[in-house]
Order: structure tokens, then C-alpha cells, then sequence
């Protein structure tokens, strides 16, 4: 998601809700902690030298459980944020703390916001000899298999 598309639903919406890839909510009493820019600047494993920026938002929840984020509020901070941001129409990094800081990118699904996964990648693909094509498990022959009939 890009933050002019997330400036475009709030306005519509009479609560900010986040959702992890599971379905779960987050606590309703979330904060945004910091909206920021992250620029990473590195070389992929062919030697290609890339950059990416995105904008990068932090939820946090604490034990203020009175505490409630408005739509107004939220476009408020996002639009207070262009500081740092610029007018660069950016995509959107959410920072969630689990286990450890999670990342994930952003959707929305008619009402909430959904935390989505990320995955890693080999950004030089015919440098490290991975093959274009990846086998995908429908190839594999599964039917009629039975307990102990040698097909597994």
C-alpha cells in the first residue's frame, strides 16, 4: 500500500483497525510511534548496487487501554510527516513487535488494515544459478497413494 491510498480510506472510516496476516486484531489501543523514512542502500548478491525507500510506520500498544487512534487523528500524522517523507509517493513498512520487531507490508480490506507478510528474495537470480521456473507442488504425484505402498 502506498500512503496516498491509505490518505484515501481514513477519511472514510470511523475506527483504525489493524488485522496480522492471522486475522487477529491488534489491540484497539495502539499507538503509532513513529512514522519515519528508511532508505536501504546495498549491494545484492550478482554486485548490482539498490536502494529502496519506504515509509515506515511503528505500532506499539501499551497499557492505556483508553486510548484510540482516529482516522482524522492518523491522516493528521501522516500528513505531518510529509516533513520527513516528502511528496514521494511511498510504500508503506509497518514495524509490529511479536517475538521481535516484525515487518510487514500493508493492505486493506474494505475495513481494516491488514499486516502482510514479507519474504526474502534473491534479487540476482541468474547470477546465483536459481533456475526462472520453480517446481510447484501440484507436479508431485500424490494420488492413489497409500500406507505403505512404496509411492512415498
Amino acid at each position: 500500500m502506498k500512503i496516498s491510498e491509505m490518505k484515501h480510506y481514513l477519511p472514510g472510516l470511523t475506527a483504525v483497525n489493524f488485522r496480522l496476516p492471522d486475522g487477529t486484531a491488534l489491540p484497539a489501543h495502539f499507538h503509532v510511534t513513529e512514522v519515519g523514512l528508511v532508505t536501504k542502500h546495498f549491494i545484492d548478491c550478482g554486485g548490482v548496487e539498490r536502494k529502496e525507500t519506504v515509509a515506515n510506520f511503528q505500532l506499539w500498544e501499551a497499557g492505556d487501554y483508553d486510548h484510540r487512534l482516529a482516522p482524522q487523528k492518523f491522516l493528521d500524522i501522516l500528513n505531518l510527516s510529509q516533513r520527513i517523507l516528502g511528496r514521494e509517493d511511498l510504500d508503506i513498512e509497518v514495524e509490529y513487535q511479536q517475538a521481535t520487531i516484525g515487518k510487514f507490508g500493508l493492505a486493506f480490506d474494505g475495513t481494516d488494515f491488514v499486516l502482510t507478510l514479507k519474504q526474502t528474495a534473491c534479487l540476482a537470480q541468474d547470477a546465483c544459478g536459481i533456475p526462472d521456473h520453480q517446481f510447484a507442488l501440484p507436479q508431485l504425484q500424490t494420488a492413489g497413494c497409500t500406507p505403505g505402498g512404496g509411492c512415498c
